[in-house]
């Protein structure tokens, strides 16, 4: 509407309060794992972690708190989010996506702030040029439950609760997994992968429904070799395990519940 037709609706922008700023707040989770030292053959250690940024200034200065910032009128919110995210933490090429807004009054003390946040769970790889920038004095992984535990600054508590669940249904209805584990894998391990995510997972018969049940059939493919023989792998047990891949089919349904 160009500003002719706005005097003839008789709009006005200064009718309407804006936001005080729109900024974009990006919840980074990613899985890191750990050899184990025994005597006996082990999946190694993992554990879910979100990226921390120290915020350098006010308000909440010294707190720990997810990065983000002020989006820009030259830009839209995701490109905002993923120079936010290179400016305080260094890291850049991470597919983000947006799960939700929030709004609640007196969330800033800085005045009204309508933040747009998003999510990503990407592989420990990406993380590892991690460093603090712009204005975050320090950046580091923390374990999910860990961080919940702590007082973030604004409202970034209920923020990463909100793309935990986000992740959690994600692990379960989509073939993300695959970004944890080598291209072959045993059972064992995918099945590791799921519950690190999701803790209370728990299928007893995960085996014959991810290899057999209808609306799973063919997410994932035994190895064999060039003799039609299969693999196998005794990595992380005494016992030789038959390996699987994913294949490209994406699933419509639950592939794992």
């Amino acid at each position: 509407m160009d500003e002719t037709n706005n005097r003839q609706s008789g709009y006005s922008a200064s009718s309407y309060r804006t936001p005080d700023g729109a900024p974009a707040d990006i919840v980074i989770f990613t899985i890191t794992s750990t050899e184990r030292r025994a005597a006996k053959k082990s999946l190694p250690l993992m554990e879910l972690q979100v990226l921390l940024i120290e915020r350098k200034g006010w308000p909440f200065e010294g707190q720990w708190a997810l990065p983000g910032g002020f989006s820009k009128d030259t830009e839209s919110m995701y490109e905002s989010a993923r120079r936010e995210l290179r400016e305080e933490t260094s890291i850049e090429d991470v597919h983000l996506a947006y799960f939700n807004v929030y709004s609640e009054p007196g969330r800033d003390p800085r005045g009204w702030m309508i933040s747009h946040a998003f999510f990503a769970l990407v592989n420990e790889r990406q993380l590892m040029n991690r460093k603090a920038a712009d204005d975050a004095a320090d950046v580091k992984l923390v374990p999910v439950e860990e961080a919940l535990r702590m007082r973030l600054a604004f409202d970034h508590n209920a923020i990463l609760a909100d793309a935990w669940e986000r992740v959690r249904h994600q692990m379960l209805t989509t073939t993300i997994a695959k970004e944890f584990l080598p291209e072959r894998f045993t059972i064992s391990e995918l099945y590791q992968v799921i519950r690190t995510v999701v803790p209370e997972f728990e299928e007893k018969n995960f085996i014959r429904k991810i290899t057999s049940t209808q609306s799973r059939n063919g997410i994932i493919e035994e190895v064999r070799d060039s003799r039609g023989e299969p693999v196998t792998s005794n990595r992380y047990s005494q016992r030789a395990a038959q390996l699987y891949r994913f294949t490209d089919y994406q699933p419509r349904l639950s592939i794992y519940g």
